[in-house]
């Protein structure tokens, strides 16, 4: 269903990072997902690469110019072909309280191509938005290409063998950035080990250290919870010195809902807005006594000429 030729609609695409980051963030989580039950299994794993996630795209579009800013998920049942409108309208309309300019442009999938199963999606969308964009993400890793993996799709009405039908003919698109956008963007372009490795791989590195972190946590509190069980229970006896220092562990935590601690915060917050404000109305001052320094120069030197007296 997708040709080769490029669109003729005229419009010009603008493309915000982090709908690739959202795009390739869904299907990593459902890929992940996928292949834990059947991490063992090659053919399993062979599925796994080829499944598919869907959502929408969301955006404003001002004359000729498509923006492209956000998306969400959507859920698709690849047996019926068939969205959920139910959840689709209840995603439109929290997007709505956020962001209210934005609108559905269109919906986003993964894969290497457009397929003819795509069309269906494409058509559902459009008692939405008569003409959505399609933005596919090819998953895929191919180190000699050099451009994204990402390709907008519009679909136009063409005769073939004297039927009209709809079909995605691709449209080019440029990326744009705001602030925000880049400085994340150069912040994960720069994660890089010092071994040489790839970003990728300090990140699991990262994640691990604080995955085993919060299971060595977990464990030593399920410890002293069973020790403090058996205790209870009189299994072993009573040490007052550990009991102490537990209870000492367990105070700190709800130290900080105390009203003492609220107190003494507001009155923290409070010093420090108030230096902050005394910090700014003497840099207006001192702001001011140069300009009226500044002034009475320039006044005194017209005085002297015209025989008048200095303003301050």
């Amino acid at each position: 269903m997708a040709s080769s030729s490029t669109s003729s609609s005229g419009l010009t695409f603008k493309l915000h990072p982090l709908v690739i980051v959202n795009i390739s963030d869904h299907y990593t989580r459902v890929k992940s997902q996928m292949q834990q039950p059947s991490s063992n299994s090659n053919s399993d794993s062979n599925s796994n690469s080829s499944y598919s996630v869907y959502g929408c795209v969301i955006g404003v579009q001002r004359g000729r110019t498509v923006e492209i800013f956000n998306s969400f998920e959507l859920l698709y049942d690849e047996s019926t072909h068939s969205l959920d409108r139910t959840f689709l309208e209840k995603k439109q309309e929290l997007y709505k309280k956020v962001f209210p300019h934005f609108y559905i442009l269109g919906w986003y999938s993964t894969g290497t191509d457009a397929h003819e199963s795509d069309m269906l999606i494409h058509k559902a969308l459009m008692d939405i938005n008569e003409s959505p964009v399609y933005v596919l993400l090819n998953p895929s890793i191919n180190h000699a290409q050099k451009d994204l993996p990402v390709t907008i799709y519009e679909s136009e009405l063409h005769v073939i063998d004297g039927n009209p039908q709809l079909i995605f003919v691709r449209s080019s698109y440029t990326i744009e950035t705001v602030e925000a956008e880049r400085i994340s963007v150069d912040h994960v372009a720069h994660l890089k080990p010092s071994d040489g490795g790839s970003a990728a791989t300090q990140l699991a590195a990262h994640l691990t250290g604080i995955h085993s972190a919060i299971k060595m946590l977990n464990s030593r509190i399920r410890v002293l919870h069973h020790y403090l069980l058996a205790m209870q229970k009189g299994d072993i006896p009573c040490e007052n010195a550990l009991l102490r220092q537990v209870s000492s562990l367990l105070r700190r935590l709800p130290a900080i809902e105390s009203e003492k601690f609220q107190d003494d915060f507001l009155m923290e917050y409070n010093d420090t807005l108030l230096i902050t404000y005394l910090a700014m109305f003497t840099n207006c001052s001192s702001t001011m006594n140069e300009l009226v320094d500044k002034f009475n120069t320039a006044y005194d030197r017209h005085s002297r000429r015209g025989g008048r007296t200095a303003f301050m």
